[in-house]
């Protein structure tokens, strides 16, 4: 049955994709627009996604009004109490449009998305870092999916949006340094306490060797709690690593609504 199902995800997506080819070729995601001829006006011509005037309207996070940091933000600093990364860069809030995006990327397969998420982040970033400077980073990782979960959907989408960000950043990737090695029920509507304690000891050190890993990026879709980017940098500095940077695309907690 779970076969059966992978098999059905991927019909579905193989159709969504051409589908895509067909009536979309060109246009904005948001407006219709023809997208082409806009960006290359507005000299994005590698962005073909979203025209220049929806991009500029895009709910994004002002790095600027929060130090570089979005944990300067008290009400996500209230919101990720028990953590052990040391610094969050996110893009937006989990709302419209980037909640549709993520849902389209994970089980859609919607793959263009993940180069898009990255060159976001990577102009956050370089926000970010002329505010307060990042130290430099060593290795950029992501956030592991259970091998059946992987087996069953194809793909991590986590590892799609790193893999891009670190050509970004022009630092090495590594898929496979952190493994999760069992799988849990999924977590959506759990409490941070809950959540914690279904990931506990969840994580491994998998292939590699984290001694001369002083700054290491960790990559994920969305944080909720916080509770598996905690989990992970906590066994990445058990390993030596000094400072865990999470990159995520959306942040979703009740109080996280708009941007500052």
């Amino acid at each position: 049955m779970e076969w059966q199902s992978a098999v059905n995800q991927w019909r579905s997506i193989v159709l969504t994709l051409w589908q895509r080819g067909i009536t979309h070729l060109a246009c904005c995601d948001l407006c219709s627009v023809t997208v082409s001829d806009n960006m290359k006006a507005s000299g994005n011509a590698k962005q073909l996604l979203v025209c220049s005037i929806c991009l500029d309207e895009l709910p994004i996070f002002n790095c600027k009004a929060i130090q570089g940091d979005l944990l300067h933000w008290p009400a996500i600093d209230k919101g990720l109490p028990q953590r052990h990364f040391a610094r969050l860069l996110s893009l937006a809030p989990y709302t419209p449009p980037f909640d549709t995006w993520l849902k389209q990327l994970k089980y859609q397969g919607r793959f263009e998305l993940a180069p898009f998420f990255a060159e976001l982040l990577f102009k956050q970033w370089q926000i970010a870092n002329e505010v307060h400077p990042y130290e430099q980073v060593d290795l950029v990782i992501s956030v592991p999916v259970h091998i059946r979960k992987w087996q069953t959907r194809g793909y991590n989408q986590a590892h799609l949006i790193a893999c891009q960000f670190a050509k970004k950043l022009q630092v090495p990737y590594q898929s496979d340094l952190i493994k999760r090695v069992k799988q849990v029920d999924s977590q959506v509507g759990k409490t941070g306490a809950e959540r914690r304690k279904a990931l506990r000891n969840n994580f491994i050190l998998n292939n590699g060797n984290t001694a001369k890993l002083k700054h290491v990026a960790l990559v994920d879709d969305v944080v909720t709690t916080g509770s598996t980017a905690s989990e992970i940098s906590k066994l990445l500095l058990s390993l030596g690593v000094h400072t865990v940077t999470l990159v995520t695309v959306c942040i979703s907690l009740p109080t996280i609504k708009k941007c500052p």
